[in-house]
């Protein structure tokens, strides 16, 4: 049951693409909790994605940006603060592409142009994002700023390639960025590692479905799906988390913090006997 936890706020959100991405189920709650806010996507977006339909549905306006392009990210920073009426209170960083990943190259044999482009859409992006945010004083005081990483960042995760790289610059960006955002514009930055959840992106990892299915045995409350990382990111944006900030938030139902599962361990029982 919404709380209107969000009346009045404004905010950005990245990455809405159809119903199975995160940040679609982010859009959902943020209007019921009676923020306003502009969806954005890539361009490419229009054509593969249903970011239209969201827009239409929830009433909010759709700019579209290439966050590889300061231009675009200029451009939706002062559309979005013209249309809204004000700076914004939040933002979400939901955004993540390897070409390496979709075209099944091996770790060990990585192509380097394709690498810099991901590490560009996946995380430098989450920089470039923050510094158009800081040169046009975009964010209110006490705004918060989040991105979605994965736990990839600090263990392998062997098909997850070269986007564990990204994602662990994504959080180094996360805190670095957070402290000038919070010493100087009372501004928080938390990144939320999430369990493997069935998104577009997420499903184009190799053996994904096992994972999901190994992750979800070894987290004692289970995979958190989308909509509960959505209300986590409400929580975010919310004035009940003013002080957290530079934080890496696992959002994975226990995974985390779990060294073995008795379900797992039941299993290999079964199978060496």
């Amino acid at each position: 049951m919404a709380k209107n936890i969000l009346q009045g706020k404004r905010g950005i959100i990245f990455g809405a693409l159809n119903e199975q991405s995160i940040a679609w189920q982010v859009a959902l709650k943020c209007h019921e909790e009676g923020a306003s806010f502009v969806l954005t996507n890539a361009p490419v977006a229009a054509r593969v994605g249903q970011t239209e339909a969201l827009a239409k549905q929830l009433n909010a306006p759709l700019i579209y940006a290439d966050v590889t392009k300061m231009e675009d990210l200029e451009n939706l920073i002062s559309q979005s603060t013209a249309q809204l009426g004000g700076k914004l209170d939040f933002v979400l960083h939901s955004v993540g592409m390897s070409l390496n990943v979709r075209k099944k190259i091996p770790y060990t044999e990585l192509n380097y142009e394709y690498m810099h482009q991901t590490l560009d859409i996946s995380a430098m992006s989450f920089h470039r994002l923050m510094q158009v945010l800081w040169k046009h004083d975009a964010m209110a005081n006490w705004g918060s700023i989040v991105g979605l990483t994965y736990i990839a960042a600090q263990r392998v995760f062997p098909d997850y390639s070269e986007m564990a790289e990204a994602k662990s610059l994504l959080e180094s960006i996360a805190r670095s960025f957070g402290y000038h955002f919070g010493k100087h514009k009372k501004v928080r930055v938390n990144t939320i590692s999430q369990s493997p959840t069935k998104t577009t992106a997420g499903s184009g990892v190799g053996g994904f479905d096992a994972f999901f299915s190994y992750a979800d045995k070894m987290s004692p409350l289970g995979n958190a799906d989308a909509s509960s990382c959505a209300d986590y990111c409400v929580s975010l944006f919310s004035d009940y988390t003013r002080m957290v900030t530079m934080q890496n938030l696992f959002h994975d139902g226990g995974f985390s913090f779990t060294g073995i599962a008795q379900d797992l361990m039941e299993n290999f029982k079964d199978q060496s006997n």
